[in-house]
């Protein structure tokens, strides 16, 4: 390795001291945030709330100290077939009810990935990444639709909110251990030979304690349940006799069979017009697999603003942590220059963003609208968040289609809206190393 020497830093110092920029952004950055000092105001002015496109939908959800908002996005979507129906202004499901029974199974899914590489060194990396990965509240469109298949959906009203599910971090962080300390055993138990039943009992009594925990966190699901409602008229309704798998099936019915997961990821080791899936990533041990169709960002766009047109919102997976201001509800890399501030080279396309890991999926929103231009292209996409109304507008936010490009790499559409494409979602899927960019959660 070359040390930095004396003269260098001389030359840098030297440099610095000849730079007005450097100088000026110094005075700027002594009392004003990095996104506050970058912010510009022309090119924020641009995201205005008119869309050419929208589909009109309920009040915004608050997913509060939780990295549920994939679970959140995801009933976003259920509920507006459920309040068109019936003619509601406020409606919501229950979110806690799937976080429950997802993390239950992953903490199964944990178990059963420690057991099927017990063989490896706890050196693999393989191995190293089940345990780092641990169990937390995280995930993607297929890992919703397989909790959904096996346990179905129920009103918020009848499981609402706890401390808890709001504020998981210490929860998470309980099991997390709980889990690592089941591993240490488990790994020894295939070590000494111990027959698959008694490996498997005790799996089951480790589960058995987390079952009765998550209770305490959670309480304990619903197995029958009324729906109760009041519509736009203020007239009262109930449903009686419901089982979550029976509610789903009236309400949901197939619907998570023709929706697909498209991806754009243009890296070298993704072609476009193939389909992938992720090892070891899931969370019912039984479910389908994770999986995605990497197409051309022109594509990937032409479905989701058919959906839209259709009037159906449409899930989608996006890294949020460049280029947003969470008050006026806007992310857009026009409205900041970063470049200039710092005085850095910033600028990486998306290829080298997910091959060096710069930028990846890690939230899960709902695109509710649109805005092209006289030729048809977008300008701006309407997005409902679940962070609650205190930001944008009434917790309604705003993307540039330029951001869109850079950092939008998953949407959840119907396969009637992926033209000829749709022939191309049975095809045997690629399968991605777990730590593979495409594997990363939505939290």
């Amino acid at each position: 390795m070359q040390p930095i020497t004396n003269t260098q830093l001389s030359s840098y110092a030297d440099h610095y001291e000849a730079d007005d920029n450097r100088r000026l952004a110094t005075l700027a950055l002594s009392k004003t945030a990095l996104n506050d000092a970058a912010f510009c105001s022309s090119g924020a002015s641009s995201m205005r709330q008119k869309f050419s496109v929208e589909v009109k939908t309920l009040e915004v959800t608050n997913q509060k100290s939780s990295g549920r908002c994939w679970l959140f996005a995801a009933l976003n979507v259920l509920r507006e077939r459920i309040a068109a129906e019936h003619h509601l202004e406020h409606f919501e499901l229950s979110q806690s009810y799937l976080a429950f029974w997802d993390k239950f199974e992953r903490c199964n899914y944990f178990l059963e990935s420690i057991l099927e590489t017990a063989s490896l060194p706890l050196t693999s990396r393989t191995v190293w990444h089940i345990l780092n990965t641990g169990v937390h509240d995280g995930g993607q469109w297929d890992m919703f639709a397989n909790i959904v298949r096996k346990y179905g959906i129920v009103p918020k009203d009848a499981f609402d909110e706890t401390y808890q599910t709001s504020h998981t971090n210490q929860m998470n962080a309980q099991l997390n251990r709980a889990l690592k300390v089941a591993a240490v055993n488990l790994r020894k138990l295939v070590s000494e030979g111990r027959s698959d039943a008694e490996i498997q009992d005790a799996k089951s009594s480790v589960l058995n304690k987390i079952y009765a925990f998550l209770c305490s966190c959670y309480g304990e699901p619903p197995k029958m349940f009324d729906f109760e409602f009041v519509d736009k008229d203020d007239l009262y309704h109930v449903e009686k006799g419901y089982t979550p798998l029976s509610f789903s099936e009236r309400y949901v019915g197939d619907l998570l069979d023709h929706v697909v997961s498209i991806i754009h990821a243009p890296t070298s080791d993704k072609p476009y017009h193939k389909t992938f899936t992720v090892r070891l990533l899931g969370n019912v041990a039984e479910g389908r697999p994770v999986l995605h169709l990497n197409l051309p960002l022109s594509e990937m766009k032409a479905a989701i603003i058919a959906q839209l047109q259709a009037g159906k919102v449409v899930w989608f997976g996006s890294d949020v942590g460049h280029f947003g201001d969470r008050d006026l509800g806007i992310w857009d890399d026009g409205s900041f220059n970063f470049e200039l501030l710092t005085g850095l080279d910033l600028a990486m396309n998306k290829e080298d963003a997910l091959d060096y890991g710069l930028a990846a999926m890690n939230h899960a929103m709902v695109l509710t609208g649109v805005n092209l231009d006289e030729n048809g292209q977008p300008t701006r996409w309407k997005i409902e968040n679940s962070w609650g109304d205190e930001h944008g507008k009434k917790g309604y936010y705003v993307c540039s289609d330029s951001w869109f490009d850079q950092y939008v790499f998953q949407a959840a559409v119907e396969k009637e809206y992926l033209g000829d494409n749709a022939e191309l979602t049975t095809q045997e899927p690629i399968v991605l190393e777990p730590w593979d960019p495409m594997g990363t959660l939505a939290d």
